[in-house]
This record gives structure tokens, sequence and C-alpha cells, in this order.
């Protein structure tokens, strides 16, 4: 049997490694970090790079947009978070946040929240309403937090992954682990959480090579997605007429799986490097890859 879902791409941007996208909820926006230092708004029906941030003489690996403000935040390797206006460009705030690399930023759906984790093995809770006070530090990974992700169900719930080799999940309310899974015999580097057809799942990547995709009520694994040969980086869980999970590797591949069979359905491969990160545009069906050296844009048919 063929494949069912095809990446073909239709763009490439050639620039510094690209290592954090996001794409802006209203506008074709997508926010590229970069590994240079400087953060782009490319828009994705133009085709153009609109504006260019030089942040500083450090490496980003997190950049995000927080539309209802008007502003991108930035994380980066200087331990530093910089807030700027989007329209005007102008630097809201920049702050000492951690004492080592800032990994991932999340942003709370409806409250003022800033979750941020590093290489300080610290996630850190800032309320830009309380002029960006820090009003908790969850502490309990033994080695860098690769990334965060919110429960879409319970918003005072998130999750974080490490290259301790666990996903641990937290409350907003207390500093308290809520639990923890020692999830792959290498460090994690992606979390998410997905539904399919009423079931509630979180993915993760790892350096094992794995993706492995848990059964959130349970925490049990319930599929493990093997095929990479390098470091899983990222993921897109995507729904077209059936629901994929998009993997993304240092083995210059994007792998798609059907998320009922957990079959492999497609590869793809890079030409400009390792894929570190993976944006996906639902209303035009088009995936957006952050390459070693850029950014590639498929249009995904089914």
């Amino acid at each position: 049997m063929g494949s069912t879902i095809e990446i073909k791409k239709t763009f490439e941007l050639r620039s510094e490694r690209v290592k954090s996208i996001d794409l802006h909820p209203t506008t074709p926006w997508v926010l590229l970090g970069m590994h240079s230092g400087s953060v782009c708004i490319w828009n994705h029906h133009s085709q153009v790079t609109e504006k260019t941030f030089e942040i500083a003489n450090t490496r980003v690996r997190s950049a995000i947009f927080i539309a209802s403000k008007e502003w991108i935040v930035i994380g980066a390797d200087d331990g530093f978070i910089r807030v700027y206006n989007y329209n005007t460009m102008e630097n809201i705030i920049e702050f000492k946040a951690h004492s080592d690399f800032v990994r991932s930023l999340i942003a709370h759906p409806s409250k003022s929240y800033l979750l941020s984790a590093s290489d300080d093995k610290h996630i850190k809770l800032w309320d830009w309403d309380k002029d960006w006070e820090c009003t908790k530090t969850f502490e309990g990974h033994e080695h860098y937090v690769m990334q965060l992700a919110f429960n879409p169900r319970d918003t005072n719930v998130f999750a974080s992954v490490s290259l301790d080799h666990t996903i641990k999940f937290w409350d907003l309310g207390s500093m308290d682990l809520r639990s923890s899974i020692n999830g792959h015999t290498e460090g994690l580097n992606s979390v998410d959480f997905f539904k399919d057809e009423g079931k509630f799942y979180v993915l993760t990547g790892s350096d094992d090579h794995t993706a492995k995709v848990w059964d959130y009520e349970s925490m049990t694994c319930v599929k493990t997605l093997e095929g990479h040969t390098h470091n899983v980086t990222s993921f897109q869980c995507v729904k077209l007429n059936s629901s994929f999970i998009f993997t993304g590797s240092e083995d210059q591949t994007v792998r798609v799986w059907n998320a009922k069979t957990y079959k492999l359905d497609h590869v793809f491969t890079s030409e400009l490097g390792r894929v570190w990160t993976i944006g996906f545009i639902e209303d035009s069906s088009k995936i957006i890859l952050g390459c070693d050296e850029g950014l590639i844009v498929g249009q995904v048919t089914y």
C-alpha cells in the first residue's frame, strides 16, 4: 500500500540555522529564532522577511508571539528574556532570567504568564502584569530542561522534558511536581499534547532516535515511533482527513506517521541539513521546517 500523504517542497529560504518557529494566530507571519542571534518575522503569503530584530551576540533558541500584547518574546543563550513590540519594534523590557541558556518559552493562553525553561535546570513563571516578576520557580529536573507545553484541557497543568530522560507534569497552583515518567533511554528534546478521537495523548521526542506516544490518563506508552537514525528534535500533530504525527530529526528527515495505526506513511528529506523545528499552517496545509541552512516550506497533500 502506498503513502496516503505527501510533502512537496514549494519554497526555501537560505539563512543561518533556524532553531525556533512560531506562527502568528491572525496574520501570515512566521517568527524565526536564529542561531546567529537575530529574530525575523517572515510573511508566508508574500514570502518576504518583513522585520528583523538583531538581539545580541548570542544564540536564540526560542521566540514566540504574544499577539494579545503585540509582542514577541525571545529567549537566548545569555540567559536573558527580551520583549519587543512587533509593530513599533520597541524594546519593551529585557532581563536576566536564567544563569544558562534559555531553551523554551510558552505563554499561558489566557493569563499574563510566561514560562521559561533553561539549561540551569529550572523552570520559571513570569507575570507580565506584575512588571515581569518571577512568581514561581519549578525545580526537580537534574539536567537541561529542553521544552515546555501547556495541557490544553487544563491550562493550570504543564509538561516539561529534560536531558535527564524524564517527562514531568506540574501545576501552576503550586510548585509541587504532579508526576514524573522516565520516558526514554536518552535525553528528551520535545513534548506536546494532542487529542485523537476523544482520547488525550502526550508526545515526546528523544536523543534515543525515537518518539513516544503516551496515554495521558494512564501515563503509559502506547507506541514507540522508530525509524529515525538520529535525535528526534521536534514534531507537529496534524489533522487532515485523518490525524498524522510529523517528527523532525537531526537525520535531516521529517517522518509522517498515521496517528491511529502509528504506521510510517511518508519520509521527506531536507536539503538544508538537520531539522530543528516544525510549524504547520492549517488553512493552507503548509508545513514549515527550520533547518541548519534555513527554512523549507512544503505543501502537504492527502
